[in-house]
């Protein structure tokens, strides 16, 4: 899964912002749901990188060209069984975008320093099947970014913040 950090000017983190999707209604899986560019490995794909650079092409029109991989995050475990390899890099415009309707409903951009401010990152908890879920959960404007996504963007806060 590629975590796509968008630098139109300088590397000032002011000035960064991250590309997220939003999932298609009609999807089986986390429809509707905010998330990274990414999806499953394919057998030729070589690395997770390759795959992560695949899948945003695939999805949302970004040409590999335009992204310097800077890294891989520890694999992220979701409760509902996915193992995610998160994997980091910066894009450099100009791009143009293209959501694929059958997988993407939306693409935007949310400021870096939102995303790695811990104030952002709330604690919040539902009920699912019978048991309370706690979760991570970053609102921004009309976005709701929670879940494995969430959880993803407070693993790279903490990892910046400790260098």
């Amino acid at each position: 899964m590629l975590l796509p950090i968008v630098a139109r000017g300088s590397l000032d983190v002011a000035q960064l912002t991250m590309l997220f999707t939003r999932r298609a209604a009609h999807l089986k899986d986390h429809s509707g749901q905010v998330s990274f560019p990414g999806g499953r490995v394919a057998l030729h794909d070589p690395s997770p990188e390759a795959t992560a650079l695949r899948e945003a092409r695939e999805e949302i029109g970004l040409d590999p060209d335009r992204v310097e991989l800077l890294g891989r995050m520890p694999e992220y475990h979701t409760r509902t069984g996915f193992r995610i390899t998160p994997v980091v890099g910066i894009v450099t415009p100009p791009f143009e975008l293209q959501a694929d309707a059958g997988e993407v409903e939306e693409i935007f951009e949310v400021p870096l320093a939102f995303l790695l401010d811990p104030a952002n990152h709330q604690r919040q908890s539902r009920e699912w099947q019978g048991e309370l879920r706690w979760f991570f959960a970053m609102p921004y404007e009309q976005h709701y970014i929670w879940g494995a996504t969430a959880g993803m963007l407070v693993n790279l806060s903490r990892h910046l913040a400790h260098g």
